[in-house]
């Protein structure tokens, strides 16, 4: 598996399109920073941009490569080699560079502007950790998607399906629920409603160790209410690391299964 993810992150690592997106974190980055050097202030307009950019980019990048890569997959499915570790192995180079490109693009920016002198350095630090987390996931997501479908068409409408419903149905849905049921106690529903959306999740976990309380929401300000900070900070990362694991888990019961 590890020869296996070093050539699918090498091959990553060779494309254009890898550059590119350092490129955008990294020119995202200087921007920010140039126009607004408070470097807290920074973090929070980044999480904005990171927490729906992060989950598209991994998606369209894991259904592109899964796809590009098949006639390579076939060749290595006729050798003795595992099928978990084909595509295990694919999988974390693709994830393994996308994640890179995050940290360095938006790492190089606040770094040359002071961030290890700023309060800012553990807020930034839990940006990037769960930027990680949400390509981590979508990547895996992807991969079941398009491990699922063989027709190219239909698993990229799959994948840019269920990136819209989790970053913009979802919430629309919830909230009409939230209207709907509003003399009923939600409390409950909210907390379990967030935790099946990585997306709301991550930005549940940031606005937690941001403490704003203008911007925590509904969802929001009940996990603090209900965990308090630091508890509500463990439960959204275990949850986080339960939606990286299940896909990954899936995909390699389902390489194992699937006749190729």
């Amino acid at each position: 598996m590890l020869k296996i993810l070093k050539y699918s992150f090498y091959d990553l690592m060779r494309s254009r399109w890898s550059y590119v997106y350092f490129l955008f974190y990294l020119a995202l980055g200087f921007v920010l920073l140039f126009l607004n050097h408070d470097l807290s202030k920074a973090v929070i307009t980044l999480m904005n941009v990171i927490i729906v950019l992060v989950p598209l980019i991994s998606t369209i990048f894991g259904v592109m490569y899964f796809y590009n890569s098949k006639e390579f997959t076939e060749l290595l499915l006729a050798q003795p080699l595992k099928r978990s570790s084909i595509f295990l192995g694919q999988y974390y180079g693709v994830a393994g560079s996308l994640t890179l490109s995050l940290i360095l693009g938006l790492g190089i920016p606040f770094i040359l502007y002071g961030l290890f002198q700023s309060d800012a350095i553990w807020d930034f630090s839990l940006l990037l950790v769960t930027g990680a987390f949400l390509t981590l996931i979508f990547t895996a997501l992807a991969f079941n998607i398009a491990l699922s479908n063989e027709n190219k068409i239909k698993g990229f409408g799959y994948a840019v399906l269920m990136w819209l419903f989790l970053a913009v149905i979802y919430d629309g849905l919830f909230l009409l629920s939230l209207i709907i049921f509003e003399e009923y106690p939600l409390d409950s529903f909210s907390l379990a409603a967030t935790t099946f959306n990585p997306i709301d999740l991550s930005r549940t976990l940031i606005l937690l160790k941001l403490d704003i309380s203008a911007l925590l929401g509904y969802t929001g300000a009940v996990f603090k209410s209900y965990f308090g900070t630091n508890l509500g900070l463990f439960i959204s990362l275990g949850m986080l690391v339960l939606w990286t694991v299940l896909p990954i888990w899936r995909l390699a019961y389902k390489s194992k299964r699937k006749d190729f």
